[in-house]
């Protein structure tokens, strides 16, 4: 694993964040969707690190970009601070 992860957030427009890292975080370079918590739940390593994040209501993964789309109501600071901690927990 890296000795560090960089990660910047970016919020979009219709309830999408988008986060850059430093890191590749798809298998083989391929990238991935999940559609729900519970598809996360059965993906790749990354995404059922990612799985317990209260709000994700879609995630596609390519190389070293996040897109992340929220659930309605969703806390978005709430969100990026889950998400940049679960990435933190799992590559450090």
């Amino acid at each position: 694993m890296s000795e560090y992860i960089e990660i910047e957030a970016d919020i979009g427009d219709g309830g999408e964040i988008v986060f850059h890292t430093n890191l590749r975080l798809t298998a083989a370079g391929r990238p991935e969707q999940y559609d729900s918590a519970a598809a996360l739940e059965e993906g790749s390593p990354v995404a059922q690190a990612l799985a317990g994040v209260s709000g994700i209501a879609t995630l596609a993964m390519d190389g070293g970009r996040i897109a992340v789309t929220t659930l309605p109501d969703t806390d978005w600071h709430a969100l990026i601070a889950d998400v940049t901690a679960a990435l933190k927990d799992f590559f450090l």
